[in-house]
């Protein structure tokens, strides 16, 4: 069982991949990590040693990657920082919606909380046909 910064990454799935379920770690990353520690990316989580997590661990340390909970704090904290200042973008956060440009008018309507269902012709279909 290999864990990592406090996840369980699933047994049965490649170790490239099985990364990217850490927080702030995606292909990229994990691709260059498995690449400077030497291990296969087809590697199998369940068949890695606990020397190559460890050296996995050591890799993600040494390069000095912000992961899991200390850059979900970060970047609540950076949010956090922008309501409070009274930015734009903060009162953006504040309001759950889109902070980056986004047009409300037509999209975003679940992250609004108005989602409609598609209605139909409102007539009711009988069951006799004349």
């Amino acid at each position: 069982m290999a864990r990592i910064s406090g996840v369980t990454l699933p047994k049965d799935k490649r170790i490239e991949v099985a990364l990217t379920y850490l927080y702030g770690v995606g292909l990229t990353l994990s691709k260059k990590v498995l690449k400077t520690v030497g291990i296969n990316p087809n590697t199998r989580v369940h068949d890695l040693t606990e020397a190559q997590v460890q050296a996995i661990r050591e890799e993600l340390d040494r390069k000095g990657i912000k992961v899991e909970g200390e850059l979900r704090r970060e970047v609540l904290a950076n949010v956090k920082r922008l309501k409070d200042i009274g930015a734009y973008r903060g009162t953006r956060h504040a309001r759950h919606l889109p902070t980056r440009g986004q047009r409300t008018k037509t999209n975003n309507r679940t992250v609004r909380g108005n989602v409609r269902k598609t209605a139909g012709s409102g007539r009711k279909q009988s069951d006799q046909k004349t």
